[in-house]
């Protein structure tokens, strides 16, 4: 076993601008690029190895080839591939949405919930997202609201700037709003309920359909219940900053600032590695590869590395 590098699954969207294709070297079909999935083995997007023997297969592929052992036993109690990685460049709004959790999910869409981290990469001076509602409301409050389609109106408007963290919960109501360059840890789900879309038409030249009742069915209808903003302890080590982002059941990420030369290992789980900015060089037992800003790189469990440069990399495992 070796670590991966991964090409990306590259998706446009009405809303999606063309940083990820200016800025990160994403290769796509259109001029716009919305959504990077730089670690996916999702039915709707995989990612395929750019390096060593596995080159050209999917990520989904090579991991069964290399066997359970690659995932780590942390992972293996899942019941499939469990983390999706994405970055997305909103040059517009997002629709305001919410995802259900687990078992909602399971029941009714045949995959995860989806559980989610944001975090800041870029933004506009005045940039927002909604996080959740700006108070608590009853459940009939709730289903009057979001019929009507005067939801916005009770939703927390939260000015962003880059660096800022945002845990998401399944159950929260939650937009990216325009300006705003955002690295996505979440569970490897694709099940997105739209509560309002401003009344804006598909390619189709036709409204974007709503999820009305199955929004209702789990939103929680009530305030933010984690920090979110300039959060994630700090610690200094010789060889630079690691901050913690999240860790929750499903996931946990770390941001690391590097400055020299870092060892990195898990024993029980893989890792995920989204290189932000910066540039450095990957070692590990057998080889060696050039990294850079944009790459993904999926380390197998039991795998020592040592990456050596200048980079901001979002390191999340299970």
């Amino acid at each position: 076993m070796y670590p991966l590098l991964l090409k990306a699954a590259v998706k446009e969207r009405l809303w999606g601008g063309d940083r990820l294709i200016k800025e990160f070297g994403f290769e796509s079909d259109s001029f716009k690029a919305a959504e990077a999935w730089v670690l996916s083995c999702h039915k709707d997007g995989h990612t395929i190895v750019k390096n060593g023997q596995y080159t050209s297969l999917t990520l989904n592929e090579a991991l069964q080839k290399m066997g359970k052992d690659a995932l780590g036993k942390n992972a293996q109690r899942f019941p499939y591939f469990p983390l999706l990685v994405k970055l997305i460049d909103a040059k517009d709004r997002l629709s305001i949405q919410v995802h259900p959790d687990d078992d909602y999910a399971f029941k009714n869409e045949g995959e995860y919930g989806k559980t989610t981290l944001w975090y800041v990469l870029d933004c506009d001076e005045k940039a927002q997202i909604i996080y959740g509602l700006n108070r608590n409301i009853t459940s009939f409050e709730l289903e009057k609201r979001v019929k009507d389609n005067t939801i916005g109106h009770l939703c927390n408007y939260v000015n962003v700037k880059r660096g800022d963290v945002f845990f998401i919960p399944a159950g929260t109501i939650h937009a990216i709003g325009k300006g705003i360059l955002i690295a996505e840890i979440q569970q490897n789900s694709n099940t997105t309920y739209r509560i309002s879309d401003y009344g804006r038409l598909g390619a189709d030249g036709k409204p974007r359909p709503l999820h009305i009742k199955k929004a209702i069915d789990v939103i929680k209808p009530s305030l933010p219940s984690k920090p979110y903003g300039n959060v994630g302890e700090l610690t200094l080590y010789p060889f630079g900053i690691v901050r913690n982002l999240a860790k929750c059941e499903f996931f946990t990420s770390e941001l690391l600032s590097l400055d020299g030369k870092a060892g990195l290992f898990e024993k029980d789980s893989f890792m995920s590695l989204l290189f932000c900015e910066g540039e450095g060089t990957l070692c590990y037992s057998g080889g060696s590869m050039r990294v850079k800003k944009g790459d993904s790189v999926f380390v197998p469990a039991g795998i020592r590395i040592t990456i050596n440069g200048k980079a901001e990399i979002i390191c999340s495992y299970i």
